[in-house]
């Protein structure tokens, strides 16, 4: 459904503004997932292993995702075998990142881990939008972002 069917005759302005603290909340509520799933997976792999827990959490995600993807965007899951096979390691580094994770949060919890995550997310996102890396538009790096990741890598030291 598209967002000018649900808005009406708003101003293009009020729509886009809009349709931005729409992605901005969803993106929020994934980061507060991130951390329920970073402590249910931290308990579940203190209960079977680190690795057995990343194994069901991936199995369990796959069970819900593909029926949805299927149903919902059926045409997309076929065409994802036409793309170059590298846009396809997502499931490599998303498996690599749960088992770090788990064993981080029953090491140093899930506060110290997630604050780590989202500096490496912030260090490693800025590098990707400053080179342009991956058909990303450039965004220089400057003396903002600069200032961001010290703030981020204290918060770190602020939180241990």
């Amino acid at each position: 459904m598209k967002l000018n069917k649900i808005f009406g005759n708003m101003h293009l302005f009020e729509v886009n503004s809009m349709k931005k603290l729409l992605f901005f909340t969803a993106a929020l509520a994934a980061g507060i997932l991130l951390s329920f799933e970073a402590a249910i997976g931290g308990a579940l792999g203190e209960n079977i292993g680190e690795l057995e827990a990343s194994f069901f959490v991936f199995a369990v995600g796959a069970v819900v995702l593909f029926p949805t993807a299927l149903i919902f965007q059926r045409h997309h899951v076929n065409a994802a075998f036409r793309f170059p096979k590298w846009e396809l390691t997502g499931g490599f580094l998303g498996a690599f990142y749960l088992v770090m994770l788990l064993f981080s949060v029953n090491m140093v919890g899930v506060g110290v881990s997630m604050v780590a995550v989202i500096i490496g997310q912030i260090m490693i996102s800025i590098v990707i939008d400053h080179f342009g890396w991956f058909g990303i538009p450039r965004i220089s790096f400057d003396r903002n972002r600069l200032i961001a990741v010290v703030l981020l890598i204290s918060a770190l030291f602020l939180i241990i």
